[in-house]
């Protein structure tokens, strides 16, 4: 399996495209703005197929480009039903961010809860649902590779704001502790903006929510 971190959109938002050649198939984490034309030769040159599309919440930069990835590949999308108001109808994002930001909705095809696994590219993926930077923030857990994709709810050294509607820092520090810091301390975190880390390392140096 290949992994492709492509930060993409106005904010340079984490897309996660995940390749598996000898499948022919592929999965994308989060649909930020102008994302199609980046992974298409990624896709061309792994030789595979987007097969699948999973968003960990609704927030417009992880979704900006999810209509267009669903028009050219057909892909079948995946998210938390907190979110479905902004998956499904972004503009209501616009009368919080003041800005037109000329967003299409999507249809989620696959409604997923905590405590969910999902199949893909061969490999069992556990859902753990992670609200507080927004209701419907969930991670996406690949035990065998040690790895996890988490949304915007951890970042290296930071949090996911809370300023936002839906959003709270109690929830989030709670969900962080319970559903994040309870990972294996070696699993490396694949967040929303920025570099990787580690579960070891934001328990020990995350000034925002210590264990």
């Amino acid at each position: 399996m290949n992994l492709h971190v492509i930060p993409a959109g106005p904010i340079q938002t984490n897309a996660y495209l995940l390749t598996d050649p000898a499948r022919g198939e592929a999965v994308l984490i989060d649909a930020p703005g102008g994302i199609w034309a980046k992974i298409a030769p990624k896709l061309a040159s792994d030789g595979v197929k987007l097969t699948e599309l999973w968003i960990t919440h609704g927030h417009w930069d992880h979704t900006q480009g999810a209509a267009e990835i669903v028009r050219e590949t057909g892909a079948k999308t995946l998210g938390h039903r907190a979110d479905k108001t902004m998956i499904e109808t972004p503009e209501v994002m616009e009368d919080f961010m003041g800005a037109k930001l000329g967003l299409e909705g999507i249809t989620i095809d696959q409604w997923v809860e905590e405590g969910d696994t999902v199949e893909a590219l061969g490999e069992a993926v556990e859902i753990r649902h992670v609200p507080g930077h927004c209701p419907g923030n969930i991670m996406f857990v690949f035990s065998a590779l040690g790895s996890a994709f988490v949304g915007d709810a951890i970042f290296a050294g930071s949090v996911g704001r809370t300023d936002l509607p839906g959003g709270s820092s109690e929830e989030l520090a709670a969900s962080i502790r319970s559903r994040i810091y309870t990972l294996n301390d070696e699993t490396t975190l694949y967040p929303g903006h920025g570099p990787a880390t580690t579960v070891a390392q934001e328990k020990a140096t995350n000034p925002y929510v210590r264990p």
